[in-house]
């Protein structure tokens, strides 16, 4: 069985989900939220042609510990902390798979990608309170991870070599702070209008074309 296949079952996982949590239903959420996840870190590590070993198994890394950081913020009580922390040791991975090979990139996108975390910590500075530290580091980290994601986008599309797995990853990096951006505005400033079908669609989306940047 191809892994690509996978898509299909991750995205029947990933609208159950969704509508499980608009009807209040957290045993199907328990189920199936990590099940989304597990499907796509399965695809990443079934990839038959890796465009690289230490590439393949940073972003099987950082699949196992975004899986940790699920099971973590979907739990009653005060386990936000804890699932923030997965999931910056996450970015951690995807950062070290971007900037593998050919180490880290500086160039002109720094600008919007810089531009882009200032402005949304501002917006957010007033409203973190206690946690204003950790949300500001978990900012920080997975800023630098677009910017780098978008950073080898471009060298792979200048090279043409891995051009479309590398754009595919910058676009779900993007995708994954667009999440993480919905997320952190609806906990701290204002809620969302259909907070949890743009923060898991976004993040699924971002997930699933990371993992798929595994292959050519």
């Amino acid at each position: 069985m191809q892994p690509i296949i996978l898509t299909i079952p991750i995205a029947i996982s990933a609208a159950v989900t969704i509508r499980a949590d608009y009807q209040n239903s957290r045993r199907v959420v328990y189920v199936f939220k990590p099940l989304t996840t597990l499907l796509i870190l399965l695809l990443a590590l079934l990839a038959p042609a890796p465009i690289d070993p230490l590439y393949q198994g940073l972003i099987v890394a950082g699949l196992i510990f975004s899986l940790a950081g699920d099971v973590f913020l979907m739990l009653p009580g005060n386990t936000f902390v804890p699932g923030l922390l997965s999931f910056l040791v996450a970015h951690l991975c995807y950062i070290g798979a971007f900037v593998s090979g050919a180490g880290l990139r500086v160039t002109l996108w720094l600008v919007p990608c810089a531009a882009f975390f200032v402005i949304f910590m501002r917006l957010l500075w007033p409203h973190t309170g206690a946690l204003r530290v950790p949300v500001v580091a978990y900012g920080t980290v997975i800023s630098v991870m677009m910017w780098q994601a978008v950073e080898r986008a471009a060298v792979g599309a200048a090279v043409g070599a891995v051009a479309g797995a590398a754009v595919g990853a910058a676009v779900g990096a993007v995708l994954f702070v667009l999440s993480d951006s919905a997320l952190a505005w609806n906990r701290f400033v204002k809620p969302l209008r259909a907070a949890q079908a743009l923060v898991l669609g976004t993040y699924w989306a971002g997930q699933l074309l990371i993992a798929l940047s595994v292959s050519v």
